[in-house]
């Protein structure tokens, strides 16, 4: 990775975009582009992983999503299913921990047996924990988190003076997670499109123009050398 290594991010976001812009440029499938796509992100979690970096959150699937065509949202949807199944066994042995964020209740029966599955093979690793967003909202979250949180007014469990943002990230999807110090976008966009608003109010912000099929090692070091140069002031001096 370099001669840098103080001060590396301890958790990267990513929202990893282009996909099919990047099938469509070279006359592919879509499909293929969510192929290569996910081969990517086998490829950053495990190079992640060995630099360091002890969480890496991916927005595979966002509840917008399935807007998308009924052909590419089933394609996809067999994708993740067939790669949580390869990397959740290529994760144990890398050391990886799989979590998964956002409403997976929806999802069909032999895709939510597969992150059940990787989830309960990788829990006791300890190197990267791997979130990857999948059916996930961000305004979604916080709107769950709500309820939640009033549930526990009703029962009698919680006082609503006693309500804080503790309270709030408590019942969060990613509750017990640390917030992420780098948000990197691929493919040039400029927008969080609902990903992790309330987790990354003071993340660092990378956007690469290259799209994700094309991210690679590279990118990462560039990405920590840049959060490096960064000064986070968390709204003081």
């Amino acid at each position: 990775m370099g001669e840098e290594t103080k001060n590396i991010p301890n958790h990267i976001a990513i929202i990893m975009d282009g996909n099919r812009r990047w099938a469509k440029e070279k006359g592919l499938n879509v499909s293929d582009g969510h192929k290569q796509g996910a081969e990517t992100l086998e490829k950053i979690a495990k190079y992640c992983n060995k630099v360091g970096i002890k969480y890496l959150t991916v927005y595979a699937f966002s509840t917008e999503n399935w807007k998308r065509s009924k052909e590419e949202v089933g394609a996809l949807m067999n994708l993740l299913r067939f790669y949580l199944d390869k990397f959740a066994k290529r994760a144990d042995l890398e050391n990886i921990k799989i979590k998964v964020l956002g409403d997976i209740e929806i999802l069909e029966k032999s895709l939510k047996n597969s992150i059940k599955k990787a989830i309960e093979k990788t829990k006791q690793n300890t190197g990267l924990t791997l979130s990857i967003a999948l059916n996930y909202g961000g305004r979604n979250e916080i709107t769950m988190a709500m309820k939640k949180i009033a549930n526990l007014i009703k029962k009698g469990q919680l006082d609503p003076e006693d309500i804080n943002e503790n309270t709030i990230e408590s019942n969060l999807y990613t509750a017990g997670d640390p917030d992420p110090d780098l948000l990197i976008r691929t493919s040039g966009e400029l927008r969080t499109s609902n990903f992790l608003p309330w987790q990354i109010v003071y993340s660092e912000f990378l956007f690469k123009e290259k799209y994700w099929p094309e991210f690679n090692e590279n990118d990462i070091d560039e990405a920590i050398h840049i959060y490096q140069k960064r000064n986070r002031k968390f709204g003081g001096k």
